[in-house]
């Protein structure tokens, strides 16, 4: 998921998103453990969606707190 992407969406879309990508990347680390993924890079790449959906939610915060 992009950058752009991330910042066209509203804040109750971005915190569903994070429990979602968070729910994959559970199952994508049991499945790993359990056997080897293809892949194991989408495991990466699940954990930096995370870091940038969070990065945005902070972001927001921030500038919530900063306009008050």
């Amino acid at each position: 998921m992009k950058i752009s992407e991330i910042k066209e969406l509203s804040t109750p879309d971005l915190l569903e998103r994070i429990d979602t990508e968070k729910t994959m990347l559970i199952r994508l680390k049991l499945n790993h453990a359990i056997s080897p993924l293809d892949n194991p890079q989408k495991i990466k790449g699940a954990r930096l969606t995370i870091a940038r959906l969070m990065t945005e939610l902070r972001t927001r915060e921030l500038s919530k707190k900063s306009k008050s």
